[in-house]
Parts: structure tokens; sequence; C-alpha cells
């Protein structure tokens, strides 16, 4: 069929919704009248020449097309030999260096050819002053703790052709990475250590870390240096395994004193002479504009700094007082002066810095695991700290940085439905309103037990949120009693405070401790702090505390052997990553046999925490009576790994409800 010149044009017209222009009938014009196929027209009559054309029934214009997205450059290939030798290299499959991982290649050839092939160290046939920078800290990673034969320095023959250099330049940047990535604390593979070690760890992605060292320079080394720890105790230990490795120092001269008693600040003793010589004094306290020289026998400051520096030297606490084991120290000519504790030792607790943030911020609170004792700090200055209970080897602790948001005073405590299932036959055809001191709570088909706020309540009277993927806390224990045990390992993994109103003082500025305390008993209430605040579950077994004595603790959950064998060190067990068995399960719940699963979908909304522990007899004072509960000996009762229901994530319901 003919289609009518007039009826193109119509049709174009209605497209581009605007009246044909003189240019679009012109190209009409030239169109094939006798065009055929799928074209939308009516087979109504031809309408007269001059008629007005006829709209489309629920047309509507389409909405332009967008534009396709720009593909990614394709890099261009260098044209120069030296930039063709680069790339020849990188789509070598030959590694560059061994650990280098296949996303550290990808950031180093994207760092390549980005600069189309061009050298990073190498100008002119010879090393850069960067390259030399960076090679220096390579040769020295012994001094963080590192293994500086794991950064192999490549070799530069003297009249190196393209080939050469390529290789030597990108080995080079290999080894960077990779110090870069280790110093982060990328060299071991925690989770072969424990599934409870959940750092998260700001490693370095690899063109990152050469575009800073590439603009540093001759600093570059320095830059490189940097991705190590700063805080205080990282370099604390650094500088004790410095002194360890260096040349022992010359015994020191015994000193023999007579017996008295213990000498301090401003006291008088003949045997102050006696010390005032040993350590090289002025035989007596030098005088001042407002007073003439002190007597001899004057235990003063400059005499209680000398004792305090060979305390330091000798392992003691370095309180500056002449006592006991100070006098026996002076005594022994023959023990050498060298600094206690192995280079092993110190390399293990070193490489646990790495594990928090670099920064841990003027304001946080720490944890150290197997010291038993939190601290925290305002202003980067220690403003308190206090006494915890951690988890038993067998519910341990996890160790992560968290922020903490909120705090409940007068909490309540919700028995989890890993324990309230194994009630769930008693609690079905139970009519009353409380069992054993906690109140049931019903909504819809499901049971409830909570155990309501006051002083027998398992969490006590405050707990600190800091949301994390095991639901652990700080919190209050009404048994406070187990405080005063040295070893104090008796949580199924959340810490227990010791006076956590000191606590709250420290964290809550616009609450003291004194208006804190006038909340309990009034009901359950939130505080949310005015910033969120970093919490840093650590783990230190060996330590330089604030008098700068060096401080070892024993390996509350085992971890020291398997790190030593993840960095090769002595004492491991082994050279490669180890791993310890599979932590125990937790115990499980008294409870009576064979419960009925219609009960078991209890979840509570994720204001409402699974809490620290079922409190057993035991260890909480707030114990349901005990013929309520008997042992559960089920064969298909799978091992729980961690606190029921608190740290192995339950199916999520289908509704919004769900824990943290």
């Amino acid at each position: 069929m003919r289609v009518p010149r007039s009826s193109l044009m119509a049709l174009a017209a209605l497209l581009t919704g605007t009246v044909a222009s003189a240019a679009l009938a012109a190209d009409t014009a030239a169109l094939d009248t006798s065009v055929a196929g799928p074209v939308a027209v009516s087979p109504s009559p031809t309408p007269p020449p001059n008629a007005a054309p006829a709209a489309l029934p629920d047309y509507k214009p389409e909405a332009p097309a967008a534009e396709p997205a720009p593909a990614a450059a394709a890099p261009v290939a260098p044209t120069d030999p030296l930039g063709a030798a680069v790339s020849a290299r990188l789509a070598d499959p030959a590694p560059l260096l061994l650990r280098v991982t296949t996303k550290e290649r990808d950031a180093i050839r994207a760092f390549y050819e980005a600069r189309a092939g061009k050298p990073l160290w190498i100008a002119d046939g010879a090393w850069t002053e960067a390259a030399k920078a960076v090679a220096a800290r390579l040769a020295a990673a012994g001094e963080d703790g590192l293994d500086a034969s794991a950064y192999t320095i490549p070799n530069l023959p003297g009249k190196p052709d393209e080939k050469a250099v390529a290789d030597a330049d990108l080995r080079l940047s290999a080894a960077a990475v990779l110090y870069a990535r280790d110093a982060r604390g990328g060299r071991v593979n925690l989770a072969a250590i424990s599934r409870l070690i959940t750092p998260h760890l700001d490693l370095p992605a690899g063109n990152d870390v050469l575009t800073k060292l590439g603009d540093a320079g001759a600093k570059a080394g320095d830059v490189l240096e940097g991705y190590n720890p700063a805080t205080p105790g990282y370099r604390a230990l650094k500088a004790r395994l410095a002194s360890l490795r260096g040349p022992a120092p010359a015994a020191v001269k015994p000193l023999r004193l007579p017996s008295g008693p213990a000498l301090r600040l401003g006291m008088h003793d003949p045997r102050v002479p006696l010390l005032r010589a040993h350590f090289g004094l002025d035989s007596r306290p030098t005088g001042t504009f407002d007073q003439g020289p002190g007597e001899p026998d004057t235990y003063d400051s400059t005499v209680a700094d000398a004792v305090s520096k060979f305390q330091r030297g000798r392992g003691l606490p370095a309180t500056g007082i002449l006592n006991v084991q100070t006098v026996l120290a002076l005594a022994d000519a023959g023990r050498s002066a060298r600094p206690t504790g192995s280079e092993a030792e110190l390399i293990v607790n070193m490489e646990r810095w790495r594990w928090l943030p670099g920064d841990l911020g003027p304001d946080y609170i720490l944890v150290n695991v197997p010291e038993y004792r939190l601290r925290a700090y305002r202003g980067g200055v220690l403003r308190d700290e206090a006494r915890v209970i951690v988890g038993k080897p067998d519910s341990r602790t996890p160790l992560f940085s968290g922020l903490m948001e909120y705090a409940v005073v007068n909490p309540s405590w919700y028995v989890p439905p890993s324990i309230l299932k194994t009630m769930a036959p008693k609690l079905a055809g139970y009519g009353g309103k409380t069992w054993g001191g906690y109140e049931v709570v019903r909504r819809g088909g499901h049971i409830s037990l909570r155990q309501p706020p006051g002083e027998r309540n398992a969490l006590g009277f405050i707990k600190f949120m800091f949301p994390n993927q095991h639901a652990v806390y700080l919190h209050d224990t009404p048994n406070r009693s187990l405080f005063s045990a040295a070893k104090r390992d008796f949580s199924h993994g959340c810490v227990r405070v010791d006076d956590p109103f000191r606590l709250a003082d420290a964290v809550l500025p616009d609450w003291s401790e004194e208006r804190l305390k006038k909340l309990i008993g009034k009901g359950e209430r939130t505080l949310r702090l005015p910033e969120k605040l970093p919490v840093h579950l650590a783990y230190f077994t060996a330590y330089m505390d604030d008098s700068g004595t060096y401080r070892t603790l024993p390996d509350l959950y085992g971890y020291d052997a398997p790190m030593r064998a993840a960095l090769g060190l002595p004492g491991g067990g082994g050279a490669a990553i180890a791993r310890l068995p599979d932590e125990a399960p937790r115990r499980k719940a008294e409870a009576v046999p064979a419960p009925p699963k219609v009960h078991t979908a209890q979840r509570r909304p994720a204001h409402r925490q699974v809490a620290d522990e079922w409190p057993t007899g035991r260890y909480e004072e707030a114990a349901p009576p005990r013929h309520h509960l008997r042992r559960a000996a089920r064969a298909d009762d799978a091992p729980e790994y961690g606190e029921p229901g608190l740290w192995t994530p339950a199916p999520q319901p289908a509704g919004p409800r769900s824990y943290w």
C-alpha cells in the first residue's frame, strides 16, 4: 500500500511534537512513497489533502533514551620501550613477591597504568632518593617486629636494560605495599587464631601507598614507617625490643647497704651519702637562690630519680622508694642489667597493637582482657580505671573495637530464647504472671521471662551499650564479691565492671555519680552519650605500665602460642599459621528435657538485648529456684558456640524484629 506524503509528514510532526519544518518536509519528500512495512497508519480512507492530521489514540511521547554511561577508558598502551617493559612485566604471571595478593597486584597495575608505565623508583638507570629511603626502611623492618626478609630489595645492574628496570621497579613497589599491609596488621589470619578476634583492620590500598610514597620524595622511608602504630603502648614495646637486641650493658657495680627502713622523698638517713656516691651524684643537695645547699643525708628528688631509673632497668616498679627489693638488686653484682622479656613475647604484643585503630581517639575506653582491668581516657589522659570480670576460657570475651552509644539505668534482663525453649513445657501450661521471681511476658503465642530491674538483676543497676556482632557490652553485677579475686574470668563473654557508676561519671559528662544513683529504683531509663565513645577490647600479655615498668600476664585464652606460630617465632610449635582447637561449646543451660518447638521463635526488639548470662546461683544472686531447672542431656542438642543466643546469630524472623 502506498502511503501519501502528507500522512508521513503528519506522523513525523506528532512524534516530534513540532510542526514539520521545511527541512523535514524536504527530507520527507525525498522518501520513497512506496514505503512498506510496519508503519502505524490507519486503514481508513485517505483524508483530503488539507485535512488536519488525526491524533493517535492514547499516545504518549516516549521519554528520551538515557545516554549510555561512558565506558571506562582502556589503558593506553605505552609507546616508549621502558613503559612497554613495565606493562609486559605486569602481564607476566610470575609473582613479584611472595605473599603479595592478587588484589594488591591489581592495585599496583592500576597505579602504573595511570602513569603510562613510567617507573616510580628508577631514573636514568639508578635508584632515586625516594627508593633509597624506602629500601632503608624495609631493611630496618625488624625494628618494628616485622620480618625484613619478607621485603626483598631487588638488585639493579650497573647498566640495566628496560626489562631489568621494569622488574626492579615493580618488585620494590610490591615490597613497599606488602610492608604497609603488614604494618597495619595484615600478616596474620586472625580467624585462624580465634573466631572471636574480629578487629576492623584499616589495610591500605596498594595504589594509595605508592602514591603517598612517590609524593614524599626523600622522606618516603618515614612515610612508610608511619603505617606502624604510633600509640604510646606500641612505642614503649618497640623501645624495649631495641634495648633487648642491643649490646648488653655493663654489670652494675654492687652496693651493699646497711639495714634500715624504706626511704621516701624528704627523709634523712645515713645510707643516702652511699647512694649519692654510687650513682655519681653531688655529695649534698645543690643550693638555690632561696636556700643554701641541703644536708648530705637528705633523700631528695635527685636521689629518688636515680633510684627510680635503676629500678626501671631492673624490671622493678619505678617508684623511687628505696625498699627491700631495690636494696637486694643493688647488692646483686652478677646479674646483667639487660631488660627482661623475650623478643617473641614483645613482637606478639606489638602485633596486637596493630589490631587497634591507628588513632584511638582522645576519649576512649580500653579493656585489657588478661589483666582484668578497664581504663577510661579523656583528652588523652587516664581519667579512671576499674577492675573487671571477663569471659571464661570456654566463653571468651571477644576482641574488637566498637562505639559506645548509650547507657541503660535500671535495666531489665530477658532470658535468652535458647534457654527459654528448655522451659517451654512448663511455661506452656502455666497461667501465672511470675516464675521464680521472673515476670512471664506473653505476646500473642510467644512467652518470655523478664527479670525486672533491681539490686538482684543479673545486669545490676547499669549497662553500657556499644552495638556489635557479638552482642557483648559492659555492665554492673549484683555479685560484687567476685571482684576481690585475682583471676576474674567468670562471665559468659560480657565485661562486668566494678563500681560502674564511677565509669558512668567518666563517660557521661552530664551525669555525675551522685545524680545517676538517684535514678536507681525509678524504672528503666536510657541515657545517650553526647558523642559516641570508642571502646577497645584488647589482649596484651606484655606491656609497659604508666610508670615505665615492664609487666607480663598469664595467657588467659592461650592465644600466645598460635600467634608465635603465625609469625614464625620460637615457642609457637611450628612455623605454619597455627589454629587453636575450636572453642569449646558453652555449657548448655540446665533445663527440663524434650521441650516443644512451638515456643522457640521468640525474638526481642533490638533495644532489649540478650543478657550476659543466665544467672545461675553460682555466679549471680538472682537465681531462680533450683527445682525449676534440671540438666538437659539430649543427643540432638547441637552445641552452641557462645552464650546461648548471645554470640551465635539466630535465624532472623520475617518481621523487623532482630538481634544486633
